[in-house]
């Protein structure tokens, strides 16, 4: 665990990460991040695009061979999927 290192808000009321903070946290420039005050304290969290995460899982099931096709899904539901 990195050691605490002191930053100074500047009269905008930003704070810049140093170098080894960013690179620790895996921080990027155009990265989004959520921030939770607590009192003097101030955590962070990244916000992850909900449609990134669901597309990662299913090329992960993709390749893994657990993708079934649509008929096959009708077919365990019992719909037509002729219309007739």
């Amino acid at each position: 665990m990195m050691e605490a290192i002191a930053v100074r808000v500047d009269t905008k009321g930003r704070l810049t990460l140093p170098k080894a903070v960013r690179e620790a946290a895996g921080v990027k420039p155009g990265d989004t991040y959520y921030l939770h005050p607590e009192g003097s304290v101030l955590h962070y969290s990244r916000a992850e695009n909900p449609f990134d995460l669901l597309a990662e899982h299913a090329l992960k099931e993709y390749r893994e061979g657990k993708t079934r096709t649509i008929e096959e899904i009708a077919a365990e539901w019992g719909v037509d999927l002729e219309g007739g």
